[in-house]
C-alpha cells in the first residue's frame, strides 16, 4: 500500500515539475518573441514531455 502511494505522489510531481517547466519556458518565450527561440523552447519542452510519458506509463511485467 505504502508503495502505491509513493508511485502516485512521483507521478504527481512529475507531472507538476514538467507543468512548471513548461510554464517557465513559456513565459521566456513570450517575452522574448522570437521564432527561432520559440521552435527550440517547443522541441525542448516535446522532448522533456515524451520522456515524462515514457517514464510514467505502466511497465509491462
Amino acid at each position: 500500500m505504502e508503495e502505491r502511494i509513493a508511485m502516485a505522489t512521483d507521478r504527481i510531481l512529475a507531472l507538476l515539475a514538467f507543468a512548471l517547466f513548461a510554464v517557465f519556458l513559456g513565459i521566456v518565450g513570450l517575452s522574448v518573441k522570437r521564432i527561432d527561440l520559440l521552435t527550440v523552447l517547443a522541441i525542448g519542452i516535446a522532448l522533456a514531455g515524451y520522456d515524462l510519458w515514457r517514464q510514467l506509463k505502466p511497465r509491462r511485467r
